[in-house]
């Protein structure tokens, strides 16, 4: 069992892709900020990060670029997780640390095929 966390501002979204990510046996932390994201990640150190990019208080951006230069959690694999789908989105979000680019709507094979790919990427690096 992983542990994972989560930074969705919308409750409805949080709490879909938490009920799949518990189903598939994870333990999953809840952020509803960048800026709780980053106190949480620090605090408790998960296995793996699902991103929003839009955030109040502190943007995904921001937060991914925080948690890639903190040498206590550069290690942390990030998924963003997000609804900017234009053109440059998603180099923008891989220059901010992200190790990984999902789009809403969330296809959630996708999603839970991605979590998987990069906890077993984490463990055979450790």
């Amino acid at each position: 069992m992983a542990k994972l966390l989560l930074v969705e501002d919308d409750p409805m979204t949080q709490k879909l892709i938490a009920l799949r990510l518990t189903r598939k046996g994870h333990r999953v932390l809840c952020a509803v900020n960048g800026q709780q994201g980053v106190a949480i990640a620090r605090a408790e150190r998960p296995d793996l990060i699902l991103m929003d990019m839009s955030l109040p208080v502190m943007n995904g951006w921001n937060a991914s670029r925080r948690l890639k230069a903190d040498s206590q959690t550069r290690h942390i694999p990030i998924v963003a997780v997000t609804a900017h789908a234009f053109l440059g989105d998603r180099e923008r979000t891989l220059a901010a640390g992200c190790d990984a680019y999902l789009t809403k709507p969330i296809n959630f094979p996708r999603l839970i095929e991605t979590v998987q790919n990069l906890l077993q990427s984490r463990e055979t690096m450790t």
